[in-house]
């Protein structure tokens, strides 16, 4: 078998031992799903009201960006579990097996993406009963679904090499939340960026979460043209957009990552 293959093949046996990990702590999956139910219920209801859109309903607007918000805090669980991993001196033992180096954190990624795929499968039921409609094909909303998983997936090895860089699961929280917060919060995830002070909106217009929502909100359909049509490049061409953001990702962080665990294997 080759280089690659193993790679992948001991990857797998990680990602399923992760997994089966989340059976025995299930606490992990619990909150991991409470929270995306409890921000849907309470902007579609609270703020929901206050925020007219024309030509579109509140919730329509608004689920798109809870799902990528979702599955960005989603993909920090790869760092905090690589910070208890080593903390416990799980990776010690690790180094000790006859496995790829990279196979951890390809195990560890592709964990995330079943965390994910459940976490958005309780939304979509949480979306429909709050009156969320998804107007666009069937492709187009496994489309939307999987750019939502594709994104996450690349964020996801971001957090690894933070979650390798750090000393403690608590540390590692607070860094992806001082990363992550600003950038789901400083973007059209909950409000059109319209009435944003200048300085926020040109940030907000050139986020990627701002693309990721923009795109998926299209391929659901769940956008108006009564809504005053986006006027900068990335929102015009949200999914291209997106995929460089993921490309980049990927090509920076999956190298930096594999050798940032390396050293730590290697202490």
């Amino acid at each position: 078998m080759s280089s690659v293959g193993m790679a992948v093949a001991d990857g797998l046996v990680v990602t399923k031992r992760n997994l089966l990990k989340i059976r025995r702590v299930p606490d992990v999956l619990v909150f991991s799903t409470l929270s995306p139910i409890m921000f849907v219920l309470l902007f579609t209801y609270i703020f929901g009201s206050a925020i007219p859109l024309p030509g579109v309903d509140y919730v329509d607007f608004l689920m798109a960006g809870i799902f990528a918000q979702t599955v960005v805090f989603g993909s920090s669980f790869t760092g905090t579990s690589l910070a208890e991993d080593m903390t416990k001196g799980l990776i010690d033992r690790f180094r000790s097996l006859p496995m790829a180096r990279s196979a951890v954190l390809v195990g560890r990624t592709f964990a995330d993406v079943g965390i994910n795929v459940v976490s958005m499968v309780v939304m979509v039921i949480t979306g429909l009963l709050v009156g969320w409609r998804i107007n666009g094909t069937v492709l187009e909303a496994l489309a939307g679904f999987g750019l939502l998983l594709l994104f996450a997936y690349s964020v996801s090895w971001l957090m690894a090499l933070i979650g390798l860089s750090v000393r403690s699961p608590e540390v590692f929280n607070n860094a992806s939340f001082i990363v992550i917060f600003p950038i789901t919060f400083i973007a059209n995830t909950f409000v059109p960026t319209n009435n944003f002070p200048t300085v926020l909106k040109v940030v907000a217009e050139w986020n990627p979460i701002s693309a990721l929502v923009q795109a998926v909100r299209e391929l659901w359909g769940n956008t108006s043209p009564q809504l005053p049509p986006p006027d900068v490049w990335p929102l015009q061409h949200p999914v291209l957009y997106s995929g460089l953001w993921m490309l980049g990702l990927l090509l920076v962080f999956v190298p930096l990552s594999i050798r940032k665990y390396q050293r730590v294997a290697a202490r």
